[in-house]
């Protein structure tokens, strides 16, 4: 997947298939999206485009870094990922420049994917019903996607997020359709586990959700090798 800082820096494409979210987490009902519009893209021979946006629109704390995202994103078959840095000047463009300026003219987009409850422009005045006055003018396709549930809850990164600092793993991990994963660099510690006959890795968390504090086994993901671990989060209670 080629990912592109902002749209000055991303090419002209021919008719590509564009989808539209923030996709903190890449949960079941972005990874509908995600696949469906990959899918597409390609039956069609075209090239698919996830656009995300960072920092987050409504100032929410990420589900997950922005790295960890994105090789998210990379997993659903998206050819491209163009991330748009939400400053306060990008807040200030109106619904209907985005679709012209945007969409239709730097992004010649022939198909356009989104959720039923993104909102875009300033204001967050942007919606659905808008995408679809405007498809008609511009002649792109739009394709919308009911927002999932499990049960009578509503799928999403805010109440994901309520799960995993509740310590409920097992169902954020239903509702992620993938293990609760942190993403993370190894940072030097005082070696005090390498002189006891047991070396551990000290994670520093890239921005991300964290568990509460205990013991875990986990899955350790390093170099492309998987490895059974233990992860202290919190408090380093034997020392």
């Amino acid at each position: 997947m080629k990912i592109f800082q902002s749209f000055n820096k991303a090419p002209k494409f021919d008719k590509p298939v564009v989808v539209l979210g923030v996709f903190d987490g890449v949960h079941l009902g972005h990874r509908q999206i995600l696949k469906t519009a990959a899918k597409l893209a390609h039956f069609n021979k075209r090239k698919s485009i996830a656009i995300t946006f960072y920092p987050h629109p409504q100032k929410q704390e990420s589900l997950y870094s922005l790295s960890h995202r994105l090789d998210l994103i990379n997993e659903m078959g998206v050819d491209v990922c163009i991330v748009v840095k939400f400053t306060a000047d990008f807040a200030q463009i109106s619904p209907e420049d985005f679709i012209r300026k945007i969409l239709v003219e730097k992004l010649n987009v022939s198909y356009v994917f989104v959720g039923n409850n993104f909102r875009f422009g300033k204001n967050a005045k942007g919606d659905l019903s808008l995408l679809k006055k405007m498809s008609k003018i511009y002649k792109f396709k739009l394709k919308n996607f009911e927002v999932k549930k499990s049960g009578k809850q509503e799928i999403s990164s805010t109440y994901i997020r309520r799960l995993i600092t509740s310590g409920k793993l097992n169902q954020a991990q239903a509702l992620l359709a993938s293990p609760v994963t942190v993403l993370g660099t190894v940072v030097k510690g005082i070696s005090l586990a390498s002189k006891l006959g047991y070396p551990t890795a000290n994670i520093n968390p890239h921005h991300e959700i964290l568990p509460p504090s205990g013991v875990y086994a986990v899955k350790v993901i390093f170099n492309k090798k998987i490895y059974n671990g233990v992860c202290n989060i919190g408090k380093k209670p034997t020392v």
